[in-house]
């Protein structure tokens, strides 16, 4: 079941601590747009749906990367995409917005998204795993 769209930018921002909604926005609307390009097929599809509609749209019409970004990399394209972001703060916005994702599925669909990404997710998820 999708979380409401107050519920889950409370999350964000609650995590990030924002100031406003409307930075809790901002990261989820940008880190959403970039992990978007790196998931495929029903692993996408299945996280869009746990997801507020306005966000699961984001999710399935991503920015375009060309290739998997490593975890690294990732937060330096979020901080090319927040105006005024270090990659220090992209890395507290990424944190938010993914930490929150993975509130919103269970373990199976996690373990899912995460063989899909470059090594070192599972730490922007703030799920490390066992290696």
């Amino acid at each position: 079941m999708a979380l409401r769209r107050e519920v889950f930018l409370g999350h964000v921002q609650e995590r990030g601590r924002y100031d406003s909604r409307h930075e809790a926005e901002r990261a989820a609307r940008v880190v959403l747009a970039l992990l978007g390009s790196h998931l495929v097929g029903n692993v996408r599809a299945q996280l869009a749906a746990r997801l507020p509609e306005e966000f699961a749209l984001i999710l399935l019409n991503p920015l375009q990367s060309a290739e998997p970004l490593p975890p690294e990399r990732f937060v330096r394209a979020t901080a090319a995409w927040i105006e005024g972001a270090t990659e220090q703060t992209a890395a507290w916005d990424v944190s938010a917005v993914l930490s929150t994702v993975a509130d919103a599925v269970d373990e199976d669909l996690l373990a899912q998204i995460l063989l899909q990404l470059p090594v070192g997710y599972d730490l922007l998820f703030g799920r490390p795993q066992p290696t």
